[in-house]
């Protein structure tokens, strides 16, 4: 059974009716609890857990310290090629956009990794637009060869492949996989992406399951926060990476909760996540999945990035570029960067927060 038949003992649930029963005595009971059942999540994402998200973000941090330390893992990511086949509403890179499509040669993958290299940062995500004529196999295996050279751990965030495709990559050295279902409501899927292989909501939804049956050992997912509703995006969210964690017990499942930012086109975001939801959805996953690697990317503000950095997060990007090449020459980028802090200050607001900034993971390798 994959993690789409599992998904079908939620189809019933009514989530904002779900969300409005909650009352503060049910949140209290849930944070004094020591641990979280399915149907004690949706509580802590209800409107009725907001006045309790100091107790809530208390106990998060303790269970983060107790389970990964006072250390946040530093990657940084870099695009390859922005050519697209899909035709997602939301994205910069869909094929109906009017951008300049770029594929790097090696020589322009060098010159880049070589500049990321040089920050200090030893951890990596590939990334590419989803067009396996412009980024075919044999490019993506020859890209990581290279990487290789400069990068101890290399995670990637492409289009979705068959098993023996990512056996191949695991066998060059890809050690991660990073994809995001956009949004788990079938239907709403359907009609943000109507054209490319993207369109097949299934297949994109098992693409963890393929890689992990691969041998990959680090499995990162997430909601694209801003297309549909809050509560049930990120309760699927969870269940998905709780399904994982339970399926691939010795690879690190991680999740992450990117919010829509600006980009090429005219999508308007159906919901507007706030801070507070988001710092909500941080710390209701870290208590429900004390070993769940979080992420948090420069698609946040700097400022936000500081203060949410003890709620839970483990893992965060730095020095980032969305557009192709970005680090040696400037162009239009997925989605507008939010945070353009250095490496460097990066890595010192970490050390002012009391943290340590880890550059290669060891777990990985």
């Amino acid at each position: 059974m994959t993690f789409y038949d599992a998904k079908k003992q939620y189809s019933g649930i009514d989530f904002e009716k779900l969300s409005d029963s909650f009352t503060p005595n049910d949140i209290e009971k849930i944070l004094d609890a020591p641990s979280l059942r399915d149907e004690d999540f949706p509580a802590l994402l209800s409107p009725a857990a907001l006045p309790h998200l100091e107790k809530a973000a208390q106990k998060a941090h303790q269970i983060t310290v107790d389970n990964f330390g006072k250390s946040i893992l530093l990657y940084a990511p870099l695009y390859v090629s922005n050519f697209c086949i899909n035709n997602c509403a939301y994205c910069g890179f869909s094929s109906s956009n009017k951008i300049k499509r770029i594929v790097l040669t090696f020589d322009e993958i060098e010159e880049n990794a070589k500049i990321i290299a040089g920050f200090g940062i030893g951890h990596i995500l590939l990334l590419t637009g989803e067009s396996r004529v412009k980024t075919p196999m044999d490019y993506l295996k020859k890209t990581v060869e290279l990487l290789k050279k400069y990068f101890d751990c290399i995670d990637i965030e492409i289009f979705p492949l068959e098993q023996k495709e990512y056996a191949e990559l695991f066998d060059c050295g890809v050690t991660g996989l990073t994809i995001y279902q956009e949004t788990y409501d079938e239907e709403l899927y359907k009609t943000l992406h109507t054209q490319g292989a993207k369109s097949d909501y299934r297949y994109r939804l098992e693409t963890c399951e393929r890689a992990g049956a691969a041998g990959f050992r680090n499995l990162n997912i997430g909601a694209l926060l801003g297309l549909n509703d809050f509560v049930s995006e990120l309760f699927f969210a969870a269940m998905h990476a709780k399904y994982l964690q339970k399926t691939f017990p010795s690879a690190e499942i991680g999740m992450s909760f990117p919010r829509l930012r600006p980009a090429a086109g005219s999508y308007k975001p159906k919901t507007i996540i706030g801070d507070k939801n988001l710092v909500q959805a941080i710390c209701a996953c870290r208590i429900f999945m004390p070993r769940l690697n979080i992420a948090v990317s420069t698609r946040e503000s700097a400022e936000l990035r500081n203060n949410i950095l003890p709620l839970g997060i483990t893992k965060m990007s730095a020095g980032s570029r969305t557009d192709v090449g970005g680090y040696v020459k400037e162009g239009e980028g997925q989605f507008q960067v939010n945070d353009s802090a250095s490496v460097q200050e990066v890595k010192e607001m970490i050390y002012q927060s009391g943290y340590q900034p880890i550059l290669k993971d060891w777990l990985l390798m």
